[in-house]
């Protein structure tokens, strides 16, 4: 049993009921882990700072954390260098947060991979994470094959999804 502790909940609780990394759900095959995603550099170097008891140290060892103690986010730190994500008070005012995940698709994903499982709430974040494909329509249809410089802003934001968009 995992109890987590941070800065959005306190005294949660939930099961891995599956080996870490293994058995998604077949439509669901993200491209990047959460390790690679933190080294990659997302959300601006704020997110999941508080977080590291609850997932192996060696998802955060090489981390593009923001140095600062505040949520102010730094773009730079993204991988493309660009902002690509709307901020949490504005995921909550469209519905988007679940009440096990209070941060977010990254958070669900973390947990996820982890080995937890939610039935309902796993389907519709991968419903989501589906939905995410129209951006990767987008950046093939107006970029050359490997132009990093083409649509940052919506590579970034693939990235936040676990798609490796520094290969399209």
């Amino acid at each position: 049993m995992i109890t987590v502790n941070d800065l959005m909940q306190h005294g949660y609780t939930y099961e891995r009921t599956e080996p870490m990394g293994k058995n998604f759900d077949p439509q669901f095959k993200p491209e990047l882990t959460p390790k690679e995603m933190l080294e990659l550099g997302i959300f601006g170097g704020v997110y999941m700072r508080d977080c590291r008891d609850e997932f192996p140290k060696t998802w955060f060892t090489h981390a593009k954390f923001s140095p600062r103690d505040d949520d102010k986010r730094i773009s730079k730190l993204n991988y493309f260098g660009v902002p690509a994500s709307q901020t949490l008070e504005q995921w909550i005012k469209k519905g988007w947060i679940y009440k096990d995940d209070p941060r977010g698709w990254f958070q669900w994903y973390c947990r996820y991979y982890s080995g937890r499982r939610i039935p309902e709430e796993d389907a519709r974040q991968i419903r989501r994470w589906i939905n995410m494909r129209r951006h990767i329509a987008q950046v093939r249809k107006h970029c050359r094959v490997g132009d990093e410089s083409c649509r940052r802003g919506q590579r970034q934001a693939l990235l936040h999804w676990a798609y490796d968009s520094r290969k399209m």
